[in-house]
């Protein structure tokens, strides 16, 4: 059986429900919080939280770089919310000494949805995962501003770029891992099942 293992950076945010998302999509789930941890998965999740504070966090656990490395070599990542501005290559407007792993050739805008007291939930159409919308939970969330060549939007709202994908990274605006539907966490394990060598 082609089970992959799949972390989640366990720094700061929803760390819990991405486990539970990520179980439910028949994956071995585990948190991750050092180097160590870090080369044990096939994949990972960054997830939503403060973008800055999980930056320096990686930055203070000392899981920033082999982070980096790893994705520059290629092992599929996930980033929902502030993962997603973790995954950017340019933030349209950073925080003082705010830092990201990069990935994915977006410029992306914090908190472009608004704040805290704005949050929402809207279907959205997502490329690649069949059947109805996906219930997107928005909270402070950022948008794509442009992509590049190499980035392939999978959904917009009103408007904005909402879900990239470039090769085996992903990202999503929302939190698939707040609404009991899985499908976007399975999309993400078969992107690590695919990026694995057979055994």
């Amino acid at each position: 059986m082609n089970t992959p293992v799949i972390g989640v950076l366990a720094l700061q945010g929803d760390v819990r429900e991405h486990l539970i998302a990520l179980a439910a999509a028949d994956a071995v789930a585990r948190p991750v919080r050092r180097p160590e941890e870090l080369a044990e998965v096939d994949g990972l999740v960054l997830p939503g939280g403060e973008s800055t504070t999980i930056s320096k966090l990686a930055v203070l656990f000392g899981v920033m770089e082999p982070l980096r490395a790893r994705v520059r070599a290629g092992m599929p990542v996930y980033g929902t919310c502030a993962g997603m501005i973790m995954l950017a290559d340019k933030i349209l407007d950073p925080r003082s000494g705010q830092e990201t792993v990069g990935g994915i050739d977006m410029i992306v805008r914090r908190n472009a949805f608004g704040r805290q007291n704005e949050s929402f939930e809207a279907a959205v159409d997502v490329k690649g995962i069949p059947g109805d919308p996906v219930e997107g939970v928005f909270i402070r969330a950022p948008w794509v501003e442009s992509v590049g060549a190499g980035a392939e939007v999978l959904a917009e709202h009103d408007g904005h770029i909402v879900a990239v994908r470039q090769g085996s990274a992903l990202a999503t605006s929302f939190h698939p891992e707040l609404t009991g539907d899985h499908r976007v966490h399975s999309l993400f394990v078969d992107l690590v099942r695919a990026h694995r060598t057979p055994e």
